[in-house]
């Protein structure tokens, strides 16, 4: 094969001048000089083809394509384009088989190969332009640097075009989407400049920062806001107590101050204004039914007092308490489907209290007991007037320390009961099932009550308006935390099969002490609905002070006889009772509530047919509340919880002599058990 020297030929250089108008400029072209071979030379890489190849095999020059002059290009001439170096196809020819099939080896070669051949290609047109006389080699070096490096950017060009090519139809569809989103949001963009919608660019773009600026704080203050809060200041001004007791029951804190971004989201100034509190609302919208709960919390705030009540003591009885009365809540059947439990127990404050130092009394006092209810109470005449009970009889009564959540209701009644609290809101199902699904008994009793009660205070409802209150009281029975109302007492009273009485005050009071309306809570509340003979005749006592609930438990009496040996307590003691009045100080006798026209009258008659009714000597109309032997669980939590009572007088004083007839109680009934089970 020849060398790439022995194929060039002779190339041949003529320079034309061409007028163009004012212009004129040389038209340099090179051509093989005649040769009697039928293959051609390409003008830009030299290499020889043959005849029937249209384009140039190395370089894909197409055949007889002239080539600028460099001079002339350098003189200011418009460059040509360079051609695509993609090869084209060859015509097929017989005769150039073999040389085709070289040509296609050649052209498979690395593009490091190709450079090498383009780079040669131009040394070899810069010494064919030295041979015919040109003096300017260093504008021949410059323009052949400058073909090599256009082939080169050439081939890079395309190869980025042909990938830019895949993105184009996503590239454009993304600019369409900036787009619109961009116009959408000039749209809203306030224009600052006070020019309308012939405002600049730039500010359109500043307004756009300054939107997404405020959106984002916006959103982030919506999920940083304490909606609780927020609903209790409006509920204050609009004198809606809803929201205020959902803040305080959630353990919102009633020295709260509003904050400038509080105050701005709520829109009214004027009305809301940083720094202000609920009692600041309370004050000047005249609010004194929520200013005096809003007051009696925070006095709770300024004389803080640790509460240690039994279940708190022992959490884990407690829970097994609350287990075991779920298990005994039934459903009754027939026409009168109401719930109930089966089982009955009264909670007393045990005897073994007045074994203790008087020091560790108090405090066992302080932590159990509700301070202010017993202070308002008995200052109101409603518990422990009478000393011929409370001294004579030894029936004094006790509040306990309730929680403060609108469940006080509920609460209260497993207190006087079993010593826990409604936490599981086992109670509050039974009620609002009961009152759902034996509606149809509950209603007809309940209107009636209600009407006769309007129509003493002269005036009368729509029938739309006492459909509209049932369904309010259906609502309110089965929303765990909401504030419960005499029909939600009497109900409770079918749920426990036993009279609940009421010692509450008769008037609420705003902080000035003034009467704001009048208490309806005190009374007495039967299960009239069901049979006598169906439910427990030892009642139960709770007291009501200013939208608050709490159990009043009496002292469990000591029955200790010395006819048992030692002084020693008997393990099973004889049923004794407490004695709570039915009439107030004054000698009127309670209100029986839910009574039916035909029961009018008759309410004496009616509570010794529900009731253990007596006469005291000075002539006080007594219940006989049965004291009976604690459930086993009971027993169990009340001795742990004076245990801790009992390691503090450990602690400061010599052991209590002696063990407790609560003790040696629980040993028997375990003794009992077991006995049983084997």
């Amino acid at each position: 094969m020849r060398s790439l020297a022995d194929q060039l030929q002779p190339l041949h250089i003529s320079v034309t001048p061409t007028n163009t108008g004012n212009n004129s400029t040389a038209e340099t072209s090179l051509s093989p000089a005649p040769s009697s071979s039928a293959k051609w030379a390409c003008l830009v890489c030299t290499y020889v083809n043959w005849p029937r190849s249209l384009r140039c095999v190395l370089c894909s020059t197409v055949k007889g394509q002239n080539v600028p002059d460099p001079l002339v290009s350098l003189a200011g001439a418009p460059e040509q384009r360079i051609p695509d170096p993609t090869p084209a196809r060859d015509s097929p020819s017989p005769e150039g088989a073999s040389m085709r099939r070289l040509d296609a080896s050649s052209a498979m070669h690395s593009l490091e190969n190709r450079r090498n051949l383009s780079r040669q290609s131009s040394d070899n047109k810069i010494d064919i332009l030295s041979q015919q006389g040109l003096e300017n080699s260093s504008e021949l070096i410059r323009h052949s640097t400058d073909i090599k490096s256009g082939l080169v950017r050439r081939a890079s060009e395309n190869k980025r075009t042909n990938q830019a090519d895949t993105n184009d139809a996503d590239n454009q569809s993304l600019d369409n989407r900036l787009t619109s989103l961009a116009e959408s949001r000039d749209r809203w963009t306030p224009d600052q400049s006070g020019s309308g919608s012939g405002s600049v660019a730039g500010a359109a773009g500043s307004n756009n920062l300054e939107y997404e600026k405020r959106l984002r704080q916006l959103r982030r203050r919506m999920r940083e806001t304490d909606w609780a809060w927020v609903s209790a200041c409006m509920g204050v001004v609009e004198g809606d107590i809803c929201p205020v007791e959902a803040y305080l029951n959630s353990g919102g804190d009633p020295t709260r101050k509003l904050t400038q971004g509080e105050a701005g989201m709520l829109g009214r100034p004027g009305i809301f204004e940083p720094g202000h509190t609920l009692v600041h609302l309370a004050i000047k919208y005249h609010r004194e039914d929520l200013l005096a709960t809003l007051l009696s919390q925070m006095e709770g705030l300024s004389n803080p007092a640790v509460k240690r009540v039994p279940s708190y003591v022992a959490p884990d009885l407690a829970a097994a308490i609350r287990r075991q009365l779920a298990l005994s809540l039934r459903h009754r059947k027939g026409g009168f489907p109401c719930f109930y439990l089966s089982d009955c127990a009264t909670y007393t404050l045990p005897p073994e209290l007045e074994d203790l130092p008087r020091n560790v009394q108090e405090q066992l006092y302080n932590e159990l007991l509700d301070k202010d209810a017993k202070a308002e109470l008995e200052s109101e005449l409603c518990i422990n007037w009478s000393e011929e009970i409370t001294n004579v009889l030894g029936s004094r009564l006790f509040p306990l320390w309730n929680r403060s959540a609108g469940d006080c209701l509920l609460d209260a009644a497993l207190q006087a009961t079993w010593g826990v609290f409604d936490r599981d809101n086992m109670l509050r199902r039974a009620l609002a099932d009961s009152l759902t699904e034996a509606g149809h008994v509950f209603n007809p009793r309940w209107k009636e009550w209600e009407t006769r009660q309007a129509q003493e205070l002269g005036f009368s409802l729509a029938d739309s308006q006492w459909d509209s209150d049932w369904a309010d009281l259906l609502s309110l029975a089965g929303q765990p935390g909401a504030s419960l109302e005499q029909t939600h007492i009497f109900c409770l009273a079918h749920v426990l099969r036993r009279p609940i009485i009421v010692y509450g005050v008769k008037y609420v009071k705003s902080w000035r002490g003034e009467n704001l309306g009048y208490a309806k809570f005190e009374g007495v509340y039967l299960p009239l609905l069901w049979d006598p003979g169906f439910c427990y005749r030892s009642p139960i006592a709770l007291g009501y002070t200013r939208g608050h609930f709490c159990a009043l438990v009496p002292p469990e009496p000591d029955l200790s006889c010395g006819g048992a040996g030692g002084g020693a307590a008997p393990l099973t003691p004889p049923t004794v009772c407490a004695y709570l009045p039915l009439v107030s100080r004054e000698q009127e006798m309670l209100p029986l509530h839910f009574t039916s026209r035909g029961e009018v009258g008759r309410e004496e008659e009616i509570l010794k047919q529900w009731m253990d009714v007596g006469i005291t000597e000075a002539g006080i109309m007594v219940a006989q509340q049965t004291i009976a032997r604690p459930p086993l669980l009971v027993a169990q939590m009340t001795e742990e919880w004076l245990n801790y009572y009992r390691k503090i007088a450990q602690s400061t004083s010599a052991p209590v002599a002696g063990r407790s007839q609560l003790s040696a109680r629980i040993e028997l009934e375990s003794s009992e058990e077991s006995t049983d089970d084997d």
